[in-house]
């Protein structure tokens, strides 16, 4: 099989359980995202939080048996900073994020669309802005990763980070727990739905 048979097949793979897990998460619902931007709820950072921590830890058996080798890109602090606040604004205006708008298109919300088009706007935008940015703005910065900076190899420290996230997704679930988040109807059970108060995809306020 060919390089390219096995990367598209490997890319629908991971598309599926990707789309999987949003689905029976419920984290590509507006409600649910804008709710975690207000932090009414926390199944969206928990969700984030458990997909870094199993990229960690493939990351570390791929690289430590010598299957994938890293690439970093530039350390680039403050455009780091002011490109995570745009995004998270955008985010929390249209109640989607580039990971959940195709699977919001799929369900059915019509607003995705123009969500859709206003990203591939400013990725084809920022294309053409890169060279001016890059000398002007932007700059270029080391390519460093956090387990050289320590000294350590870097499966030891995909693993570490791994663990750090685990605990703190176990005391964010021990405060919130994700019943709370997602609601009474989260089973399917229209007597429960009826008995208890709707929660899961309150309106901004």
């Amino acid at each position: 099989m060919s390089s390219v048979a096995v990367g598209i097949l490997s890319g629908a793979l991971m598309g599926i359980v990707f789309g999987f897990a949003l689905e029976k998460s419920r984290v590509f619902e507006p409600g649910m995202i804008v709710g975690q931007m207000q932090l009414r709820n926390w199944i969206m950072l928990k969700v984030f939080l458990t997909a870094v921590a199993t990229g960690a830890v493939v990351l570390a058996f791929l690289h430590g048996f010598g299957f994938v080798k890293l690439q970093p890109k530039a350390a680039l602090y403050a455009a780091d900073i002011v490109g995570g606040l745009i995004l998270g604004a955008g985010i929390a205006l249209a109640g989607a994020c580039p990971g959940t708008t195709l699977a919001q298109i799929g369900v059915g919300y019509r607003d995705a669309i123009f969500t859709l088009f206003g990203g591939l706007a400013g990725a084809v935008a920022f294309s053409y802005a890169q060279p001016w940015l890059a000398k002007s703005l932007i700059g270029t910065g080391p390519k460093l990763l956090f387990t050289d900076l320590a000294g350590i190899p870097y499966w030891q420290g995909a693993l570490g980070l791994a663990a750090v996230i685990a605990v703190i997704l176990a005391l964010i679930e021990r405060a919130r727990p994700w019943r709370d988040d997602l609601g009474a109807d989260v089973d399917g059970d229209a007597s429960e739905q009826a008995a208890r108060p709707r929660n899961r995809l309150a309106p901004a306020e």
